[in-house]
């Protein structure tokens, strides 16, 4: 039989144990858009940015993808490249993917940058995950809209327009999720 002290101490270890493995889990977060160059790669070097500042970068993984497989393995939009640059982020690493259903999975949260796309997402996501898929901008402070609007095709104040919905998207959901941490 176990002594009550032994007994006791090996509870609160085994809490301490517990409360570690938490601690060092990995929240993941998606961002998706139609064809991952604009405003997905947008989001995920500001998320990025944000994060690192708050001191969570070992803590947070963050990806993103499109709904649509159009530029897979291609770099982002030159211009959303250079407007991210202009506030000293660097979207140059990274490679347009689409999503997979194993995303669903994978990431805790998949954060579309419009309705369209959120359509897309739930459509393919499987109904265990689909708590999991929002949209982005639900997360800002006092959003002013719900879309983040896709600048494709116009000029570059679009990409300056993302850029600022983008940055108060990510300290609303940087916020949020500092309170599972």
């Amino acid at each position: 039989m176990l002594r009550p002290s032994f007994a006791a101490a090996s509870y609160q270890l085994l809490n301490r144990l517990l409360k570690s493995v938490y601690m060092m889990s990995e929240i993941k977060v998606l961002f998706v858009c139609m064809g991952n160059i604009c405003r997905s790669p947008t989001a995920q070097g500001v998320f990025e940015s944000v994060v690192e500042e708050a001191g969570l970068g070992g803590r947070i993984r963050i990806d993103s993808a499109g709904t649509h497989a159009y530029h897979v393995g291609e770099q982002p939009d030159r211009r959303a490249m250079q407007a991210a640059a202009g506030r000293g982020i660097d979207l140059s690493g990274q490679r347009a993917r689409r999503v997979q259903k194993s995303d669903f999975e994978r990431f805790d949260y998949v954060l579309a940058m419009d309705s369209s796309n959120l359509d897309d997402l739930l459509s393919m996501c499987p109904r265990p995950y689909r708590d999991r898929v929002s949209l982005f901008l639900e997360f800002a402070d006092k959003p002013v809209r719900l879309d983040v609007p896709d600048p494709y095709y116009g000029g570059g104040k679009g990409f300056e327009e993302v850029l600022d919905l983008v940055e108060a998207g990510s300290r609303g959901l940087l916020e949020s999720i500092r309170q599972q941490l």
